[in-house]
């Protein structure tokens, strides 16, 4: 398939597609005549892509995990194919992932009990 057809088909625009192909995470065949091809298989590919990014990951990790995954769920790393610079990439990103959530509970904790302190029923909530 072409690019606008992958494009289409993904929801992701041509100026990104283009983007991953220079940051090595796509790699489409060219025809005769230098227009890019994608197999079927780049669909799937694209939107590993997308998750990953939306998870915070960057290019370059991506770059060093997409081709051990298996599926949107899975990722199959051989031990020895994971170098010292990928781990440390993989654990600093873990680091920040888990920094997050650390301030993300503390600023919880801190509005609930602001808010246990004002309301009248002792800050029951009913969101759960």
């Amino acid at each position: 398939m072409r690019i606008g057809d992958l494009s289409r088909r993904t929801g992701v625009p041509t100026r990104l597609l283009r983007y991953y192909e220079e940051q090595d995470l796509l790699h489409p065949d060219r025809g005769d005549n230098g227009y890019r091809d994608y197999g079927e298989s780049a669909v799937r590919d694209v939107q590993q892509i997308r998750g990953l990014l939306d998870s915070g990951l960057t290019t370059e990790m991506i770059r060093a995990i997409l081709p051990y995954l298996s599926g949107p769920d899975e990722l199959v790393l051989p031990a020895e194919h994971l170098i010292p610079q990928t781990a440390a990439l993989l654990q600093g990103h873990v680091d920040r992932i888990q920094a997050r959530i650390d301030c993300l509970a503390r600023n919880r904790d801190r509005l609930l009990a602001y808010l246990a302190a004002v309301r009248p029923d002792g800050g029951a909530s009913s969101s759960g």
